[in-house]
């Protein structure tokens, strides 16, 4: 037997045009494609194959079905061996197992509850008075009424009762409403309440088409301005994109995906035919998201708001992407332009103009640096350079490393030696494997003789421990009370946090959302992250000032980092020319005075306090 789930997957990854198109001469008629039908050897196109719906259809004969039903009927084969055939040309794996899933799938009552609820926002948006302002929004969007009916948008009325009458009448009880988060109830015993109120509504569907969640638009005032569903069994925002469903015959076809920041980028790309936008669920790419796409393109064109906030999007999701080897380019929007804004403007042929302009992600990065002068001095060259280097680490492909590496060399004059030898030391950058605190202990820094000294021997504070330990206290103040996390994410990223398992819990949190319980959070981490969070979570009162703790956390890490840069400063004087050393040592000093600024104030008290508590090393 071949597994329910090998099944779906190869289902999935088919190209259904590409793999008829084998056997029958297909053109391109409006959706859909059209061709002689082999089955009665037509010689007109009656024959119809729609890469949407994943279907084939003779109009004469009446012969249809899926891409599996057409290798069987052609090639004369049992289903069995046409999932083989249709797996190979797919590049999925399929193997028999000796038994198989009896019944019907777990997730069918999500499914089913999202499509219905997805059918009653549509008409809640349509046809009843209350969805006016949402009608009229979407006009001021000019988003015609024809694509919204098309990707289902839909609309959630404030009124607190009638989503889940509506369900109820179809037999979907409060448990599974709740189960999928259509309804919230805040404490034990009080009234269930609709989620999603007031906004106009997106349905988002899996890979193979089907309603897993929704992600709502608010149309007033409320906060947050986007609003997803909360996980379960079918829905985590992290691993899946919205509008993959529609998007991946045609990434497929043109080899390349175009990854957006939101919904209404999506729908305007939609509007304007092209048809290879995908949108995360947040801002930047997640490891499953590229994985997700790496079935249909190794090519990304990155295309997201040219502000702060989209740039420091743009490059997380191509380290994300380069670390699974795609080839990946950025588009830069004229200045004030969103992707939705431009293309209303512009239309598809002033965005395939901006998509041919753009660069690769690397090349990106160097010029935004150039232009702000990044690489004039010596202390602002070593700081433009801890920004290049994530991105060279994070290039799976050799060549395209080799290429980074001798670009960064020629953008910043530094010897291409010595940016080989930082890109290739553990210790430069960052990173702790994750484990018993035995096994965390980072290994020597270059000229490092003794544990907590420099290379002359002169006496340093053990930032390693201290700096684990605030990471520490920076996941139990965020597990205890999530709202903290947007206010430690404006401060330190990921690349942050050094000890492998507070940065996958890190990368968690900023993935959920703020109400998300823990046991969803925790959901696919490896069980030492699991206990990890258990234990912070149950340990309350830990933190006697939770907002002081905070602070002195991030003053500790900041500590670290300047004493990582000054051993990097004393490993890079032997190599610096003359007249690059008193520059050099002109910035250690400054850090210097930083460093001990910092032990005077927060800092120090953050020491003390953190004395009786175990530390992870």
């Amino acid at each position: 037997m071949i597994p329910d789930e090998v099944v779906e997957q190869v289902r999935e990854a088919a190209d259904v045009v590409q793999i008829i198109g084998e056997y029958v001469k297909l053109k391109k008629t409006g959706a859909d494609y059209r061709g002689p039908c082999p089955f009665h050897q037509g010689t007109h196109r009656n024959f119809s194959v729609s890469p949407r719906k994943g279907i084939f259809y003779c109009f004469v004969c009446h012969e249809g079905g899926d891409v599996f039903r057409f290798v069987q009927k052609r090639l004369g084969v049992e289903w069995p061996e046409a999932v083989r055939i249709v797996g190979q040309k797919a590049g999925v794996e399929v193997k028999e197992v000796d038994t198989r899933r009896e019944g019907p799938d777990a997730r069918e009552p999500y499914w089913e509850i999202n499509a219905a609820a997805a059918e009653y926002f549509r008409s809640m948006l349509w046809d009843d008075p209350r969805g006016k302002n949402a009608r009229e929004y979407l006009e001021s969007r000019a988003i015609p009424r024809e694509l919204a009916q098309e990707i289902g948008i839909g609309y959630a009325p404030s009124e607190i009762g009638l989503m889940r009458t509506y369900l109820s009448t179809l037999g979907f009880d409060d448990a599974r409403m709740l189960d999928t988060g259509l309804l919230v109830q805040r404490e034990e015993g009080t009234e269930p309440r609709p989620r999603f109120r007031d906004r106009l509504m997106f349905p988002i569907l899996d890979a193979m088409g089907r309603h897993v969640g929704f992600g709502g638009r608010v149309l007033g005032n409320a906060e947050p301005k986007y609003l997803n569903s909360p996980d379960s069994p079918v829905f985590s925002k992290g691993k899946l994109l919205y509008a993959l469903n529609w998007a991946k015959n045609e990434i497929r076809k043109e080899d390349h995906v175009l990854v957006v920041e939101g919904y209404f980028d999506v729908v305007r790309l939609i509007a304007a035919g092209v048809r290879t936008g995908v949108a995360p669920m947040g801002t930047a790419l997640t490891d499953a998201q590229v994985t997700l796409l790496r079935k249909y393109t190794k090519n990304a064109v990155l295309l997201y708001d040219n502000d702060r906030g989209g740039l420091a999007a743009t490059f997380r999701s191509g380290d994300e992407l380069l670390r699974q080897g795609f080839a990946v380019r950025v588009v830069t929007l004229p200045e004030g332009d969103d992707p939705d804004t431009f293309v209303r403007r512009e239309g598809a042929a002033g965005l395939e103009r901006e998509i041919a302009a753009a660069i690769d992600v690397f090349e990106r990065k160097v010029q935004i640096l150039q232009r702000v002068g990044a690489f004039s001095e010596l202390h602002k060259k070593r700081r433009a350079l801890d920004r290049l280097l994530p991105t060279i680490r994070a290039a799976s492909d050799p060549i395209m490393r080799d290429l980074y590496l001798a670009r960064a060399s020629e953008a910043s004059g530094v010897d291409r030696a010595i940016l080989q030898r930082e890109v290739e030391s553990p210790a430069r950058r960052g990173e702790r494997p994750a484990g018993p605190p035995s096994e965390s202990r980072p290994e020597p820094d270059i000229g490092q003789t003794i544990p907590g000294r420099g290379p002359r021997g002169d006496r340093r504070e053990p930032h390693t421990a201290i700096g684990s330990s605030a990471e520490r206290e920076l996941i139990r103040a965020m597990l205890q009370q999530r709202s903290r996390v947007a206010e430690i994410a404006e401060k330190v990223g990921l690349e942050s946090f050094r000890d492998r398992q507070y940065r996958r819990i890190f990368a968690r949190l900023l993935e959920s959302e703020e109400e998300t319980p823990v046991q969803q959070l925790a959901e696919g981490l490896p069980v030492s992250d699991v206990a990890a969070i258990e234990e912070l979570v149950s340990e309350r009162g830990a933190q006697i000032d939770p907002q002081r703790t905070v602070e002195d956390s991030l003053t500790a890490i900041r500590v670290r980092e300047l004493d990582e840069k000054m051993l990097e400063i004393d490993a890079t004087l032997p190599l610096a020319r003359a007249d690059q050393k008193d520059e050099l040592m002109k910035l250690k000093q400054e850090l210097r005075d930083e460093l001990n600024s910092l032990r005077r104030t927060r800092y120090k008290a953050f020491r003390v306090r953190r004395k009786t508590a175990p530390e992870r090393e």
